[in-house]
């Protein structure tokens, strides 16, 4: 049988220098499966098929709410020309009859358990509308595919689920609330074998769930080859008596750089957002503790949520200068599946589709704020944070123990991000003119 798998572009200006993770992982999955199958790849970010150039008997797109639209349109087009089509994804997980009104069959939650059935019954012809998939141990993960391309960096996972409660997030009601981890020695290979000279840990926290774990695969991995690599990490860990252990580890395994929820400066948004207890007592000194240590810092901070206001963009430069760190401001986006969207629901902007919910757009009403203001606002608060002196001087702000190499890789993610987010302001003012 013939299997095209796709991952879908996504809807912001630039390429994405990664491979995308679940192009190999689910490739791997699918040869085990079906050893004697014919598979292909694509990456649409890379290039976007012609419907008709696509030969597969068979046709898998995974997808989640920023890139849905796309991927019910190339269904379509591909069922009117006679394919089989099964979507998954975060997406179909969330809204599986809206799926299913594009696709053949929904694989709903994680693959792994049925993904050996989806292809039997598409082989024999009898796909069934929804596979609902079980959240297994992960002790027997295939290596990944390689995929071909211009790629800088590659993704790993080395663990699923996550505790926190945070209500716009929508991993825990797909991944699961109790943390499942794959074994130390079996990442160590796939990184060894797969990473490259510099990966990405996709995992929704890096050393939040199991420390001692988290320990012992860092230790782990500054036994192999010197590879470097960055991913997402609460800010309680580091506050945690095993902090220093944990983030002297974490550097030695190569860590550059760590990802965190800052989330909100409000105390009472943190609350609101359930967001409160991965913080940990003093966030500000966490992060000052894994600068010292060489590690870059990057915040998430959610902006223009109903009850924030103008100031809120602003004091976003004030944090980044306060902290020395670098800050990746989103909009507050209520994802299918979370309890944010059932909270938002009533104030949802009915105009704007899927297509919209990219974390750039705002998709709600705001009492004080028009939505070409709030996205004005971001894409200028933005665009200062990536200035290019504020980019140099962040080079300063890291601590000499992560010379040269923290530095390097600070400027290789900055200057790509600025030109991306360079072009997605040059494509809104001339969508909203």
């Amino acid at each position: 049988m013939k299997i095209c798998l796709i991952s879908p572009p996504f809807p912001f200006s630039g390429k994405v220098p990664m491979a995308p993770p679940i192009l190999e992982y689910l490739g791997a999955l699918t040869l085990k499966a079906m050893p004697d199958a014919e598979i292909e790849l694509i990456d649409a970010n890379l290039r976007e098929p012609a419907p008709e150039d696509i030969k597969a008997d068979f046709i898998g797109i995974s997808s989640m709410t920023a890139t849905i639209t796309w991927s019910y349109k190339f269904s379509d087009k591909l069922r009117a020309l006679g394919k089989k089509v099964v979507l998954g994804g975060i997406h179909p997980t969330a809204l599986p009859d809206e799926a299913k009104q594009h696709a053949d069959a929904v694989v709903v939650g994680e693959a792994e358990s049925v993904w050996g059935d989806v292809l039997r019954d598409a082989k024999a012809g009898g796909l069934r509308e929804f596979y609902y998939g079980e959240r297994l141990p992960l002790d027997d993960i295939p290596l990944p595919i390689p995929l071909e391309g211009p790629y800088k960096f590659r993704a790993v996972f080395t663990s699923r689920g996550c505790p926190y409660r945070c209500s716009f997030c929508s991993v825990r009601r797909f991944f699961g609330d109790t943390i499942r981890c794959r074994p130390v020695d079996k990442v160590a290979e796939e990184i060894e074998k797969c990473a490259g000279r510099i990966y990405f840990n996709g995992d929704d926290n890096i050393w939040g769930g199991d420390m001692g774990r988290s320990i012992e695969l860092f230790t782990e991995l500054s036994r192999g080859s010197k590879k470097w690599w960055y991913g997402f990490g609460d800010l309680r860990a580091p506050q945690s008596p095993h902090g220093d252990e944990l983030l002297k580890a974490a550097k030695k395994s190569g860590l550059f750089s760590v990802w965190a929820g800052w989330e909100t400066s409000s105390g009472e948004g943190l609350k609101m957002y359930h967001a409160d207890s991965k913080q940990g007592k003093d966030r500000e000194e966490a992060v000052r503790k894994i600068k010292k240590y060489g590690i870059d810092v990057t915040l998430f901070v959610v902006l223009g949520s109903r009850y924030d206001t103008a100031a809120d963009f602003e004091n976003v430069i004030d944090l980044a200068k306060r902290l020395g760190v670098v800050i990746h401001p989103v909009l507050l986006t209520p994802l299918p599946g979370t309890e944010l969207y059932e909270e938002y629901m009533p104030h949802l902007l009915k105009d704007r589709g899927w297509e919209f919910y990219t974390g750039a757009s705002a998709v709600f009403e705001h009492p004080t704020m028009s939505p070409y203001e709030i996205e004005e606002k971001y894409y200028r608060t933005s665009l200062e944070l990536l200035s290019t002196k504020r980019i140099l001087m962040h080079l300063f702000e890291i601590p000499l123990s992560g010379f040269p190499m923290t530095h390097l890789l600070s400027l290789m993610k900055q200057i790509p991000m600025k030109r991306a987010m360079q072009k997605a302001y040059e494509k809104w003012k001339c969508e909203r003119r």
